[in-house]
This record gives structure tokens, C-alpha cells and sequence, in this order.
């Protein structure tokens, strides 16, 4: 039996946390020598490795996921999610915000570098049933529609205690395996349509459980010129951003668009840089199932394979995204270059056109050259702030004739509000035509159908307008046009008939339409700058 009261030789000291601690420890009195560069003399009793990692690994674990309460930008979920620190083990590296930690302590001489810091024993995290709770009110608060399985969210929560523990159990085993991803196709703005990805109910909440794990760890992480589907962060964070460059001289931007990206992601880069900060071989395992899951088309049998690309229409989908452009935001900020992005959306601010032409030489070495991606042609180019950009459904330009730098809605988000109120705002096929003298307010006040548009159109209005209020335009009036169509298509939704000239306009004027409670964007805006206006309710 060893003597305990013989010191103990520790070989080869190690430089990671538990190192460290082990350092910290010796020189606080433990009666400590150096025997040479390569040993470290210790007196027994002291505390091991593993309890001293544990600990160090645990507090900084919980203070990361304290600061990650989601509030985030818009259209974004809340959630608030913590570990146990008891079961907390990872190895955090610095971050650009916090820089390495001031120490007092004298480095003892080691003969190995200093290895990167990564995160280990995640996976416990992930099927832990308080996370997967979390993640199911977070599945059901968005009531997204069903996957393949047609399972509803009001289906799955007729027995989700069951369900979940079933989830959890199927996790801890290791014989979770994600079912494809139902196609799906939503219009786009410029023509054509974008596919979309959507998960069963039930992996959706894994998804949402490895996001709530997997956030904390990358956002320590991500640089601050990244702004989509992050927490505290958004368009108006974003757009924030651009008009301060405009302000502060930047006068040419090179505004530039990823050809396909959600499409195009390559997995092994993918997971090549998740590893970068997660050694959970179990939760890459998990991510590459997700990724390999394959695509189920619709009117289609079989199952098409998914070899790249991650499916629009998940909550993990936008962390991902991140991820994987991390290396670009790095690249392009370490270059010198203002970047903003938002998802694979971004503008590059410059003070000269010839370095407006280098940052987009930079664009193209890395994304295509290290990341696989390609620029759109058609959408990617070289202009003055004056000549005018476009970015997160706003049209930034100077106006010719008073000289006045503009920003308005673009045709495109112009085009998508029209959609939306037509969309909110039908002609019934079956609708009887209605008689002048029956379109009054005490008649129409008292009409279900008339009603519940009016409140439907009123929640897209205050959303739409709070999102677009701070557009500055050379008119006196820039909502009139909208607010015109919005009239104009409520008074057809109401008498049946095509919009034009008639009866209508005068049996219907605007202020019996304000009588109703119809709230048009220019009416929303004099509210705003009285200050009488508040944010809408976000969901989340």
C-alpha cells in the first residue's frame, strides 16, 4: 500500500482547465516543489482532477445558459432552459466578447500546447426529460403543421406525458432514428416557389431540445455581425446596424445573396464545424441523423435521400445555418470589412468602391472556395449607397430630386403585403351581392364573417406596420398607397364585388370602416408618432 504521506508526482501536468485548477491549487500552499519542467511535486491530500473539471466546468456551463433566455428578434420563440451542474463537463475556450481570463497565478512550465477547449457529456442534456418538457411547449406554442405521420400537434398532446417519456427512453438507448422530412413549397417573392422541410411533431421537439443545448455553447462563440434567428438579436438589430454605416460615411456596399444555401450545405463541413466546439461523438451522431433523414415528396412513395442541405422548416435548421457561415463572418470580419448578415442574406460596407471590389473577392474565396457555396449571379453586385441596395425588405437609396437619403419598402415585400391581405380578405364563390341599403354599420357591426376579417386583417396590419414604420420617403403621405388597397379590398370582400368605382365607396367610406375597427397603416403610423402605439404581441 502506498504511503500517504509520500508526495505524489503528477507526469506531463496538464494545460487544460483541470490543469489549471491542479496549478492554482499547488500555489495556494499545498507544499509544492518543482522537480524539473516535466514534473509537478504535490503533497496528498488534495482534490482530483475530475472533481476540480467538474466544478470549474459546471459553473461556467450554468453561466452560459443563464444568459441564454430567449426573447428573441422577430418571429422567434422564448424559452429558458438550465443544466445541472453536477453533471456539467466541457472545456469553454474564450470568446470574442470575454477574451482569456487574468490570472495571478504563476504558469508552471509544461512541455505540451495548449489544446482547444471543447464540450463533452452533452447527450444526458439533450433526452433529459425537463429539456424535452421545454422543448415540447415550444413545438406546440409555433402549432406548426403535421409530418409525415399526420400527427397534429393537438394528437400528440392528447398523451404527451407518455409520448415524451417514450422519446426520452428512445433517446438514452440510442434507437431514436428521425423520419423524413415531408415537402413542402411556399411562394416566393420573385416567382418560383421554396421548398420546405417539415418535421414530424416528434422530431421536431428533438430538434428543439439539441437547440436548446447546442445554442448557449455556439452563441459564447458567433460573431456579433450575425444577426438572423439569434437571441436578442433580429432584423431591427440588423438594420440598425446598416443605417449607422450609412450615417458614418460608408459609401458603397456590395449587396449579395447565397445561391440555394439551405440546399447546398455540405454535411461533413457541417458537422466538421459543430465539431470545432462539440467532442459529444453522441450528438454528432444525432445531427447526422437529422441531416440524413431524406425528403418525402409529395404524391410520391418513396423517399428521396438527403446528401446535402438542411430542410427549411425545422427549429434546428436556422442553428445550423450559423454555424456553418461562421467561418465566412470570420473570415470576412478578420479581413477588415463591415459585414452585416442576416440567415444567407448579407451587405458589405466600404468607403470606396475598389475595396467594395476586394470584400466581394473575399465573399467568393471563402464561400465557394472553402465552403462550398456559390454567390447568386443575379442578385449579388457592387453599388453605391446612393445608387441604392436592398436588405431585409427595405429599399435604401438617395431620392434624385431633394437629395434626401430614403428608405422604403421594396417592390417585392410591396408585392408580399398584397398577397397577404388578399389572402385575408376573399370573396366568397357562393356570396350574394348585397343591396345598397343593407350596408350599414349597425348591419355589418352584427356580421360574424365581417368581423372576424377585420380582427384577422388588423393583427398582419400592426405587425406589418411596426416592422416597416421607421421607412423615411420623399411623400408626404408613404402609407397611402397601402392604405388605399387595404380599403379597397375590404369593401370587395363585403358587397362581392371587383374593385373599381361604385355604389360602395360612398355607401362604405372611411369612416364607417373606421367604425369598424379596420386599422390602415397610415392611421397606425399617426398613432406611433404620437406616441400612443405599442409593440404588438409577439408569439413567444
Amino acid at each position: 500500500m502506498r504511503d500517504r504521506g509520500r508526495p505524489r508526482v503528477l507526469r506531463n501536468a496538464p494545460t487544460t482547465r483541470g490543469g489549471t485548477a491542479l496549478r492554482r491549487l499547488i500555489a495556494e500552499g499545498s507544499g509544492v516543489h518543482e522537480e524539473s519542467e516535466r514534473f509537478i511535486v504535490a503533497l496528498t491530500p488534495c482534490e482530483s482532477k475530475e472533481q476540480q473539471r467538474d466544478r470549474s466546468h459546471g459553473r461556467e456551463l450554468e453561466r452560459l445558459v443563464s444568459n441564454l433566455q430567449a426573447k428573441v428578434g422577430v418571429g422567434q420563440l422564448a424559452f429558458t432552459f438550465s443544466l445541472p451542474q453536477e453533471d456539467a463537463k466541457d472545456e469553454a475556450q474564450e470568446t470574442q466578447g470575454n477574451g482569456p481570463v487574468e490570472s495571478n497565478t504563476a504558469v508552471l512550465p509544461t512541455s505540451k500546447p495548449e489544446r482547444k477547449r471543447k464540450w463533452h457529456s452533452l447527450y444526458d442534456k439533450v433526452y433529459a426529460l425537463p429539456n424535452l418538457k421545454q422543448a415540447w411547449l415550444c413545438v406546440a406554442e409555433n402549432n406548426g403543421a403535421a409530418g409525415i405521420d399526420k400527427i397534429t400537434v393537438k394528437q400528440f398532446s392528447q398523451n404527451v406525458e407518455q409520448r415524451l417519456q417514450q422519446l426520452s427512453q428512445d433517446l438514452r438507448q440510442k434507437t431514436y432514428r428521425p423520419l423524413a422530412v415531408r415537402r413542402a413549397f411556399i411562394p416566393k417573392g420573385a416567382g418560383g416557389k421554396r421548398p420546405l422541410g417539415i418535421p414530424t411533431i416528434r422530431d421536431r421537439i428533438v430538434q428543439q431540445a439539441l437547440r436548446q443545448v447546442l445554442e448557449p455553447i455556439f452563441e459564447g462563440v458567433f460573431s456579433t455581425r450575425s444577426h438572423g434567428f439569434r437571441p436578442e438579436r433580429g432584423s431591427p438589430t440588423a438594420l440598425s446596424v446598416v443605417e449607422r454605416a450609412i450615417r458614418t460615411g460608408y459609401t458603397w456596399v456590395v449587396d449579395a445573396d447565397i445561391a440555394s444555401f439551405f440546399d447546398t450545405v455540405d454535411h461533413e463541413k457541417l458537422l466538421d464545424a459543430v465539431n470545432e466546439e462539440v467532442a459529444d461523438g453522441s450528438v454528432l451522431r444525432l445531427i447526422r441523423f437529422i441531416l440524413k433523414s431524406g425528403v418525402k415528396l409529395p404524391q410520391v412513395c418513396d423517399t428521396e435521400p438527403t446528401e446535402q442541405g438542411t430542410p427549411q422548416g425545422g427549429p434546428l435548421s436556422p442553428l445550423l445555418a450559423n454555424i456553418y457561415l461562421h467561418a465566412f463572418d470570420k473570415g470576412i470580419t478578420q479581413r477588415g470589412f463591415g459585414l452585416v448578415r442576416y440567415a444567407d442574406d448579407f451587405v458589405i460596407f466600404t468607403k470606396s468602391e475598389g475595396e467594395a471590389e476586394a470584400a466581394l473577392s473575399a465573399c467568393r474565396e471563402i464561400l465557394e472556395g472553402q465552403l462550398g457555396l456559390a454567390l447568386h449571379p443575379e442578385k449579388t453586385r457592387v453599388v453605391s449607397v446612393d445608387a441604392g441596395f436592398e436588405f431585409l425588405g427595405f429599399h435604401y437609396f438617395r431620392d434624385p430630386k431633394t437629395g434626401v437619403r430614403c428608405k422604403e419598402v421594396r417592390q417585392k415585400s410591396v408585392q408580399r403585403f398584397r398577397d397577404a391581405v388578399r389572402k385575408r380578405t376573399p370573396r366568397l364563390k357562393t356570396q350574394r351581392r348585397v343591396k345598397p341599403r343593407h350596408v350599414t354599420l349597425v348591419r355589418l357591426a352584427k356580421n360574424q364573417r365581417v368581423r372576424a376579417m377585420i380582427k384577422g386583417l388588423n393583427g398582419f396590419l400592426r405587425g406589418w406596420h411596426w416592422y416597416f414604420k421607421s421607412i423615411v420617403s420623399p411623400y408626404e403621405k408613404p402609407f397611402e398607397s397601402f392604405d388605399t388597397f387595404v380599403r379597397r379590398r375590404v369593401r370587395s370582400a363585403i358587397t362581392g364585388r371587383s374593385a373599381g368605382r361604385g355604389w360602395w365607396n360612398q355607401a362604405m367610406p372611411n369612416a364607417l370602416l373606421s367604425k369598424l375597427g379596420l386599422q390602415w397603416p397610415s392611421a397606425l403610423q399617426t398613432r406611433y408618432i404620437q406616441g400612443q402605439l405599442a409593440a404588438p404581441a409577439r408569439k413567444g
